[in-house]
């Protein structure tokens, strides 16, 4: 997936591992996110780089159900890459880093982040 293609939505990207247990946490409520709110894409990053079958086997793991980046996006947005996990980066509509989110965040965080926060959930 290109992030190009997402212009005029919010995008958040989310770096998470499988060690990582507020990572874990968090996932849920990213699923919900993706799920709930059609002006929000979730897009994930692999911290330790995980492709093929080893990423599968952690996506199935952990129950993640959004798209997944095949390579870290941080230097195509001018960001420095995430020293702590879980860190969340939110793409206004315009592809610009609006946002940086460091440790889980919930639904609601996240639906605030994005300009959802007085929008009702539509899909």
């Amino acid at each position: 997936m290109n992030l190009e293609q997402l212009h005029g939505q919010w995008v958040v990207i989310n770096y998470w591992a499988q060690w990582c247990k507020p990572c874990i946490k968090e996932i849920p409520e990213l699923n919900n996110l993706n799920r709930q709110y059609r002006q929000v894409t979730v897009l994930g990053v692999n911290y330790d780089g995980a492709t093929g079958q080893e990423l599968e086997q952690q996506l199935e793991k952990l129950g993640i159900a959004f798209a997944t980046l095949p390579d870290d996006p941080a230097r195509q947005l001018g960001a420095p890459r995430p020293v702590v996990l879980p860190t969340t980066l939110i793409l206004d509509p315009g592809g610009h880093l609006s946002a940086t989110l460091i440790g889980p965040q919930t639904l609601e965080s996240l639906a605030l982040a994005t300009g959802q926060a007085a929008a009702a959930p539509a899909r």
